[in-house]
């Protein structure tokens, strides 16, 4: 009898969750605070813009000065074979000879050997 009286009440339930969620009237309900919202929206009027707004906002736009096309040398073949003569590699070794390799050995061999020693090892007190 009592799995009767659950069957009767959740038909029952679903019943009135079917006819609350679908049973929506033309008519819905006012809302007062919406209304207002609208009414004072559509009353609005936007102050006119100044005549000079953009003053001191907006720059004055120049246009650039054109630019300068470059100088071609009066002695394009002697600049040429000056430039050909240069060892690129003679170059590049004149700046690296500048630091002293003396010191670079020596502070890679210091550091190795660091690394190479032994660690101590921690005395045992029994």
């Amino acid at each position: 009898m009592s799995s009767a009286v659950l069957r009767q009440a959740s038909r029952a339930t679903r019943t009135i969750s079917r006819s609350c969620a679908f049973s929506t009237s033309a008519v819905a309900r006012k809302d007062f605070i919406q209304d207002l919202y609208i009414k004072e929206l559509k009353g609005y009027k936007a102050p006119p813009p100044a005549k000079d707004a953009h003053v001191g906002a907006v720059k004055a736009y120049s246009i650039p000065p054109a630019p300068q096309p470059p100088t071609v040398p009066v002695d394009l073949a002697a600049e040429l074979s000056a430039y050909d003569a240069v060892d690129p590699v003679a170059a590049g070794e004149a700046t690296t000879t500048t630091t002293s390799t003396e010191e670079l050995t020596t502070g890679a061999d210091t550091f190795l050997a660091f690394l190479e020693a032994d660690e101590p090892k921690a005395e045992v007190h029994h």
